[in-house]
C-alpha cells in the first residue's frame, strides 16, 4: 500500500545554479570555436537541454502531489577524495580550476557555467548520501534528483552534459567506506552509460547493466559483445534496443536477463541511474509511466531479495519536463509501497478493448 514504505529524497538548490547559456561569450579555445561553428549550422536556434528546469519541475510535482512515506534530505557536497576514486586528478584539477568560469568542455554539448562546479560535486555528494541513507537503514530507498547527470562523464573527460559520474562515485564510496562488496547498477536511460561502463569496465564487484537505444545513437558505444574485460569481463551486460522499443520489451530483458544475472551475482547494495528520456515523449524510445512503475517494481524485487532492500536510484537524463517529472513521481509511488501494473499490455490495446465493449452489443441478437 503505497506509504508503506519509506523513501528518502535527495534534493539540494545549489543544483540550480549548473545553467550554461550558449550564447555568452566563453573561455577562447578550440573546442568554442568548433561549437559555434556547429551551432551556426544549425537550422534553429539551439538552447541547453540540461538546464534547471528540469529539477524544478519535478520539485514542483511533487510539492503539488504529495506522496505518503516520502521525505526530502540534502546531503554534502563531494570532496575532492571522494571524486577521486572515479575520475583522474589531473581531470579533477582541471575542472575545479574552472570553477566561476563559464567554458565549453567537449563539442559533444558539455559546458559549464559559473556555478556549475558546486552543482556538480552537490549532485556527486546527494548521491552517495542517498547510499548512505539505505546501507545504514536510515529509509528503506532513496533517490537523488541531481544535475548535472553523470553516467557519459568518464575518468578524464566530461561528455554528454555530465561533469561527475554521480552514481559511480556512489558505487565507489560504497566499496570502500561502507562494505559493499557486491554492487549492482541498472541504467535505464535511453542513452548508453559508457562513462560507468568504462570506470568499472574491469571490477568484477560491480555488475554493470544497461539496456539503451542502439548505437548510432549517443553516445554510440554499448554495444551487445560489450562484457568487460580482465578480472571484470562478463560483468558489464549492455542491452541495446531498437528505436521505438517499448514496455514489453523493457520488462522482457529485465526479467530475462537482469534477474538471472542478479540470482547469480547476489548484490548488496541495488543502484539505478534512472533516466527518463526513454519515455515516449522524449528521445528515441517508448516507455509508458506504466513501463517505469513495472521497471522500478522489478529492481525493488531485486533489491527485497539479494540485500534487504538497499536500492538507491540517482537522477540521469530526461528532457521532456511533463514526462520527466511524472516518470519521476511514478518511480517514487512504487518505492513508497504503491502498487504497478498487473500487466503490460501494448499501447491501444486498452482503448480497443473498451470500444469493443462498448460497440458490440449493437450487433447481437437480444
Amino acid at each position: 500500500m503505497l506509504g508503506d514504505r519509506s523513501v528518502t529524497v535527495f534534493y539540494d538548490d545549489v543544483m540550480l545554479g549548473h545553467n550554461p547559456q550558449v550564447d555568452l561569450p566563453f573561455l577562447p579555445s578550440r573546442v568554442e570555436k568548433r561549437v559555434r561553428n556547429i551551432l551556426k549550422e544549425l537550422d534553429f536556434k539551439w538552447s541547453y537541454p540540461e538546464h534547471p528546469g528540469r529539477l524544478s519541475a519535478i520539485k514542483e510535482l511533487l510539492d503539488a502531489e504529495p506522496i505518503p512515506g516520502l521525505q526530502f534530505n540534502s546531503g554534502p557536497h563531494a570532496s575532492y577524495d571522494q571524486l577521486g576514486r572515479v575520475h583522474t586528478t589531473a581531470y579533477l584539477d582541471h575542472i575545479f580550476s574552472l570553477e566561476g568560469k563559464p567554458a565549453w568542455l567537449d563539442r559533444d554539448t558539455t559546458a559549464v557555467s559559473e556555478h556549475s562546479i558546486k552543482a556538480a560535486t552537490s549532485a556527486a555528494g546527494n548521491a552517495i548520501a542517498a547510499v548512505e541513507c539505505v546501507v545504514k537503514g536510515e529509509s528503506q530507498s532513496a533517490f537523488a534528483l541531481v544535475r548535472p547527470p553523470g553516467h557519459h562523464a568518464e575518468p578524464v573527460r566530461a561528455r554528454g552534459f555530465c561533469l561527475f559520474n554521480n552514481v559511480a562515485v556512489a558505487a565507489a564510496h560504497a566499496q570502500a567506506k561502507l562494505g559493499c562488496e557486491r554492487i549492482l547498477i541498472v541504467d535505464w536511460d535511453a542513452h548508453h552509460g559508457n562513462g560507468t561502463q568504462d570506470i568499472f569496465w574491469a571490477d568484477p564487484d560491480v555488475l554493470f547493466f544497461d539496456i539503451h537505444c542502439a548505437a548510432p545513437f549517443y553516445p554510440g558505444s554499448g554495444d551487445l559483445d560489450e562484457v568487460g574485460g580482465g578480472l571484470g569481463e562478463g560483468y558489464t551486460i549492455n542491452v541495446p534496443i531498437p528505436e521505438d522499443t517499448g514496455d514489453i520489451a523493457f520488462e522482457k530483458a529485465f526479467r530475462d536477463i537482469l534477474i538471472p544475472a542478479a540470482d547469480y551475482f547476489e548484490p548488496d547494495l541495488v543502484l539505478i541511474s534512472a533516466g527518463f528520456d526513454p519515455h515516449r515523449n522524449d528521445m528515441a524510445l517508448n516507455l509508458t509511466y506504466d513501463g517505469f512503475a513495472m521497471l522500478t517494481s522489478i529492481v525493488q524485487g531485486i533489491a527485497d531479495k539479494h540485500c534487504d532492500g538497499k536500492l538507491a536510484l540517482v537522477l540521469e537524463g530526461g528532457y521532456d519536463l511533463k514526462s520527466l517529472s511524472r516518470g519521476v513521481h511514478t518511480v517514487l509511488q512504487v518505492l513508497a509501497g504503491g502498487e504497478p501494473p498487473e500487466e503490460l499490455v501494448e499501447r491501444g490495446v486498452g482503448e480497443v478493448e473498451a470500444a469493443a465493449a462498448f460497440h458490440l452489443d449493437a450487433f447481437k441478437d437480444d
